[in-house]
């Protein structure tokens, strides 16, 4: 416990930083006067690099430690945050994209580090408890990754672009010098070293749900990465503040969500954790609400009344959504593979978050929000068909793990 909790501090403090710097990157660079395809643009080799990333670290994790491999994305963060800070004239956007980069690298590394601790140091706790557990992680993080968009957003306004980066760089060194100091060693590590070829999955319960996380994040990321902040800063007149406040209360009550999850659940599933069947329930339900969105847009109603209540609505689905995808990924995996099984996994979620980052900017571009949201609802529908093949964990077939 005292080893998931110290994971945990490390892994919320880099997601301050994430969400902040996010933030920071949308809203200074349209302010400079990038359009929204270009600003998506800044974000390509973040995402591309998380799909390189997941791909490779977990096979890193399971070879060097997942401890290790988790302090490594926090000194290429800092590094990153220190990158934005040189003058105006040298932020070409090749320039940006590097230390987008080397954010996106380091983001995943931590990210797949942190999700695999949870099953090494709490997995053998049971089912239902390894579900809030994972629950409890992933929605304190999306919470406090909403707090990061308020403070990116703030600080903006009050501190300006360098001096934020320079204060988010600072906090996290500290953070990294004191988990580097209590973390045991070797957390993860395989008995037999790992070849870089076992690194795709052989499980068709993992390949089927990491397609279905590909879907999913898109559909999230198609509407909400440029296409929303761009929408309300320049159609509705918000400030900077205001964007990043309403972002981070979203993300918050997003992560609130996710960490109730197995409460909310927990009648329909008798205390145990969720399977295939709720998977696909709360995924159809998903799809529904981005394509109602799009349709009263479309139709002509208030962008207020149909853009904010649908965003708080997508928001509490998807929370769950995700939620039973965390869940899943570990309850899928044996101990031995779970590095390696969440690094695919998660290597999906950062293809989905790509396509959905560059689509956000060229749909939002050429058909408004309202293309955004039809793309959305498309996505999600892909994900069902996808999630139709998903076993309930008892069934998911553990001979096909080497």
């Amino acid at each position: 416990m005292r080893n998931y909790l110290i994971v945990t501090a490390g892994y919320w403090a880099f997601t301050v930083t994430d969400g902040a710097i996010r933030m920071l990157v949308v809203l200074y660079f349209h302010q400079l006067g990038y359009s929204p395809l270009e600003v998506a643009m800044l974000f390509l080799f973040y995402e591309f690099f998380g799909v390189v990333t997941n791909l490779v670290g977990g096979w890193l994790g399971a070879r060097i430690g997942l401890n290790l491999t988790m302090h490594i994305g926090m000194a290429l963060q800092v590094g990153a945050l220190l990158m934005l800070t040189v003058p105006d004239a040298w932020l070409s956007g090749g320039y940006v994209m590097a230390a987008q980069a080397l954010s996106g690298i380091a983001k995943d590394l931590n990210k797949m580090s942190a999700k695999a601790s949870v099953k090494v140091l709490a997995g053998g706790a049971g089912e239902s408890r390894l579900f809030r557990y994972v629950a409890v992680l992933t929605g304190s993080k999306n919470a406090l990754k909403g707090a990061g968009f308020f403070v990116g957003a703030a600080m903006l306004d009050v501190l300006g672009f360098r001096a934020t980066l320079r204060w988010l760089a600072g906090v996290l060194f500290g953070v990294l010098a004191v988990t580097a100091l209590l973390l045991p060693h070797r957390v993860g590590v395989m008995k037999s070293k790992p070849k870089f070829t076992e690194v795709l999955s052989k499980n068709p319960a993992i390949n089927w749900l990491s397609g279905a996380r590909l879907f999913l994040f898109g559909a999230r990321d198609v509407w909400f990465v440029v296409g929303l902040p761009l929408f309300l800063y320049s159609v509705l007149g918000w400030s900077f503040t205001e964007v990043g406040g309403f972002f981070a209360s979203w993300v918050i009550g997003y992560g609130i969500v996710q960490a109730l999850a197995p409460s909310i659940l927990r009648q329909s599933r008798h205390g145990r954790g969720p399977g295939g069947a709720s998977a696909r329930r709360w995924v159809a339900l998903l799809a529904v609400i981005p394509a109602v969105m799009a349709a009263g847009m479309t139709a002509g109603y208030d962008a207020v009344l149909v853009v904010i209540p649908g965003l708080v609505l997508f928001g509490i689905v998807f929370a769950i959504n995700s939620a039973v995808h965390s869940y899943l990924i570990l309850a899928y995996s044996d101990f031995e593979r779970v590095a390696m099984n969440v690094g695919f996994y998660y290597m999906a979620n950062a293809g989905g978050r790509l396509a959905g980052t560059v689509l956000s900017g060229l749909a939002y571009q050429v058909y408004g929000l309202e293309g955004c949201l039809w793309l959305s609802a498309l996505a999600l529908l892909a994900a069902l068909l996808l999630s139709l093949k998903l076993p309930e964990p008892a069934s998911a077939p553990e001979a096909a793990v080497d």
